[in-house]
């Protein structure tokens, strides 16, 4: 920032030393000559009183003129931080939109992987059902045949049985037959 004001040469007042208190006459009348030049004046009573009020004075016009330059630049770099956050805020809905969107498009494709998924697992369990329910159509014929083979083999077990006690009981008839002819 550029420094607006005062233009006293540097090097007629880089020389100069702070006054000491009770410093003479002659030093006091140079050192005034030396706030001229360089557009300072003493300042009487009067005229302090003046600046003070804010009325006149080339250095309070100096610093109004500062203070002013500094409120426009600060209100510059707030408008500048607003506009800022606006562009930020319009990025951030931009990328939540777009975020949106890219969610929802691996979503879908996400659903449609798993559905693919759930036909191939549903045509495998369909076919171990199909090959469940034809080997239990398979073990129920099998157990209506055993049942049968049972059942034939009690029958000729029975008429095996049978055909043997019939000849013990023919024998024993004969035999009491013959006993009783004997007799």
């Amino acid at each position: 920032m550029e420094r607006q004001g005062v233009d006293m040469p540097l090097a007629q007042c880089k020389d100069q030393e702070p006054r000491p208190l009770g410093a003479s006459r002659e030093q006091q009348r140079g050192e005034e000559s030396c706030e001229k030049e360089a557009g300072w004046e003493p300042a009487s009573a009067n005229s302090q009183l003046m600046m003070l009020e804010g009325k006149s004075g080339p250095y309070f016009s100096s610093l109004d003129s500062s203070i002013e330059i500094l409120k426009k630049r600060a209100q510059e770099l707030i408008e500048s931080i607003n506009e800022s956050r606006q562009k930020d805020h319009v990025l951030m809905t931009n990328f939540r939109d777009s975020l949106k969107i890219k969610i929802s498009d691996l979503t879908e494709k996400l659903e449609e992987r798993l559905y693919l998924l759930y036909n191939h697992h549903n045509k495998i369990i369909q076919e171990k059902l199909q090959e469940f329910t034809q080997k239990m159509a398979k073990i129920s014929h099998l157990e209506t045949e055993l049942k049968q083979v049972c059942q034939t083999v009690e029958t000729v077990y029975k008429d095996f049985q049978d055909l043997c006690v019939q000849p013990e009981a023919t024998s024993l008839e004969e035999e009491q037959t013959h006993k009783d002819g004997e007799c």
